[in-house]
């Protein structure tokens, strides 16, 4: 179990030493998710960020007709939360789910205002993490708006190496707001 990964990606959005590590990183917990484990519940309220050392999550949420909807896919090195229900102690409207067995990395709200203070340029990192979560958002909307179906599957091709071995069809179908078997002519058109 290891806490090298998240220090790579912390580093690498703030300048933090050793001192400021080794405090930091005491009150990170690792924590292991078996395959089809939810992490968070749609209704409940997240007090967490979840960083991936191993594995995958999907961020989901049910439409009108209670059809799951994937939003996101969360790899290693990365991080997945519901920002919304974290900052404003509201119910979440996502699912997070463990579609393999996966480590995780567990960073609590209060651990996340006490790096603000504990750490040189801790409000710098909550932050940057807020506007790469608001970009992946805002690519996402913008991307089912304005990209075509086959942009959208070649876009995914490039975030997600080799997503079609990790997550169901149907899923990756959701993901891309299109149906399994529109998936199925693009996945056959492109090989």
């Amino acid at each position: 179990m290891s806490l090298k990964g998240i220090h790579q990606v912390i580093s690498s959005y703030i300048d933090i030493n050793e001192e400021e590590w080794t405090t930091y990183s005491s009150m990170l917990r690792i924590k292991e998710i078996k395959k089809k484990d939810i992490i968070l519940e749609a209704g409940s309220t997240c007090t967490d960020v979840f960083f991936i050392n191993s594995g995958l999550l999907r961020v989901y949420f049910m439409d009108q007709d209670g059809t799951e909807k994937t939003f996101h896919f969360a790899l290693e090195n990365t991080f997945a939360t519901d920002y919304k229900s974290l900052l404003k102690d509201v119910p979440s409207n996502y699912t997070i789910q463990a579609m393999e067995d996966t480590q995780i990395v567990v960073m609590s709200k209060e651990m996340i205002y006490e790096g603000y203070k504990a750490l040189r340029k801790g409000e710098k990192l909550g932050r940057l993490l807020a506007e790469h979560y608001f970009f992946m958002f805002n690519d996402k909307i913008q991307s089912i708006y304005t990209k075509t179906p086959l942009e959208r599957y070649n876009n995914l091709n490039i975030s997600f190496p080799n997503i079609f071995q990790r997550v169901p069809q149907h899923l990756i179908a959701s993901y891309l707001n299109i149906s399994s078997v529109h998936l199925s002519r693009l996945k056959n058109a492109g090989e």
